[in-house]
């Protein structure tokens, strides 16, 4: 059985109808700047052990953390015993408490054994110096419906709250809830307060942000649930395609939502993730931030590649989702990481972009070229000149659009030294899906 909250459940809170513009109550901002991390889905699928999540942990906290990584996350299934990869079993068995809350597999996290949910675990990542996330489907596990457990501190039980039409078409977990049913939000009340017991510091919930209108009842009750738990939890909605038009939703009860659906390292997906950060960058900042996805860099996919991804490719990656403020989340195995991803990763003069720049726009110039631009704290202009084509090009812009006029000094933050002056207009030669990015000053 796992760990119970103490007796007695947070009272029923007036459900809020979906998208009817009324806002969560204020508080202080759970993520001033995009959230950095590290996630285990792109290198351990369902399968990660408690073991690996503290080698990950360890090596992060040497080589990652320095510079602003501090999240790990334990991505999907971590309370299913048998999972093995990408791949869902049809009739899966969980591990659950007695009140339909899910629990870490003993099998696969020995130190949550007798109650202790994830807490040992949590605990040792946080002695590092790091925050402790998980993954959690939306809604309510089917196992706790057919067995019809009761919902902690209330006196309705799984059937009672469950909508068992309201399902995730690729995985088979659970099922939605009602939340029009009495103690619909007590039960998201208390897998959040059961969360806020571990010491869990960020949630990504998955089966959520689309579709969209279907989902915000509970997207709401979840807001409600973390605020109803006492403890600070940032809220990642997954997976996109998130639709740009419930943007204000989505920034008023997340501090990050999926763009697009998962992210692989494929040059099309990553060419579209342009358009998407262009059309997201409105509702960008402020403590919200539109998220692009894992970055699929390193070792993946249990350990049977390396990202195919090409050097230039994945310098745009991490140009793109700097000067667009995307959170920073690797999702390679952090145990094979090599010098060349090291650096990618690490380079505080392009996380300062990501982390501290503001005033951040896409302009609009010329075909097979994207071109992004941004203020440092002390008024500088930072530049990511792209080029999407399949061929070297010239990439450029007349610097009166960058509101600068006369002759300006130009660092390039990849190779980290200085790249000449520039007088009414910069240009420089850009690979095929390659990246430059600049400091004007």
């Amino acid at each position: 059985m796992g760990t119970s909250l103490a007796a007695g459940a947070a009272p029923l809170l007036a459900q809020t109808p979906a998208l009817s513009g009324s806002r969560p109550a204020k508080s202080a901002q759970l993520a001033p700047t995009p959230p950095m991390g590290w996630n285990s889905w792109n290198s351990f699928a369902t399968t990660i052990t408690e073991d690996q999540a503290l080698e990950q942990a360890r090596i992060m906290a040497k080589e990652l953390l320095p510079v602003g990584y501090d999240i790990l996350t334990v991505d999907i299934q971590w309370y299913a015993p048998n999972a093995s990869s990408y791949t869902y079993e049809a009739k899966p068995f969980h591990t659950m408490d007695g009140y339909g809350r899910l629990v870490p597999a003993p099998n696969r996290f020995p130190s949550s054994k007798g109650g202790k949910g994830f807490a040992p675990l949590a605990a040792k990542v946080h002695d590092m110096g790091l925050r402790f996330g998980v993954h959690l489907m939306r809604g309510i596990p089917r196992i706790a419906v057919e067995r019809n457990l009761p919902v902690f501190g209330t006196g309705s039980f799984a059937r009672d709250i469950a909508d068992t039409k309201s399902v995730c078409p690729w995985n088979p977990d659970m099922y939605g809830i009602d939340m029009s049913k009495p103690d619909a939000q007590a039960y998201y009340d208390s897998v959040f307060g059961l969360f806020a017991s571990w010491g869990v510091d960020f949630v990504k919930v998955d089966d959520l942000a689309r579709p969209y209108d279907a989902h915000a009842p509970e997207i709401e009750a979840i807001h409600r649930a973390i605020v109803n738990s006492g403890r600070p939890m940032i809220l990642s909605m997954s997976p996109g395609e998130t639709p740009v038009i419930r943007g204000d939703h989505a920034r008023n009860y997340a501090q990050m939502w999926r763009i697009s659906d998962d992210f692989w390292d494929e040059w099309p997906l990553l060419e579209a993730q342009f358009t998407r950060l262009e059309n997201w960058n409105p509702f960008m900042g402020n403590g919200a931030w539109p998220d692009a996805d894992m970055l699929p860099l390193g070792r993946l996919a249990l350990g049977d590649r390396d990202s195919k991804f090409t050097p230039d490719e994945q310098q745009t990656v991490m140009t793109l989702w700097s000067i667009a403020r995307s959170p920073l989340i690797m999702g390679g195995d952090l145990r094979y990481l090599d010098d060349a991803t090291r650096r990618l990763l690490t380079n505080p003069e392009v996380i300062a972009v990501n982390q501290a720049s503001s005033g951040n726009r896409p302009h609009f110039l010329e075909d097979l070229t994207r071109i992004w631009s941004a203020r440092a704290a002390n008024g500088d202009r930072y530049l990511a000149l792209f080029n999407t084509g399949e061929s070297e090009r010239t990439v450029g812009i007349d610097l009166d659009l960058l509101g600068i006029h006369g002759s300006v000094t130009v660092r390039d933050l990849w190779a980290r030294q200085a790249d000449g002056t520039a007088t009414g207009r910069i240009d420089r030669t850009v690979p095929p899906h390659g990246s430059r990015l600049l400091r004007l000053a």
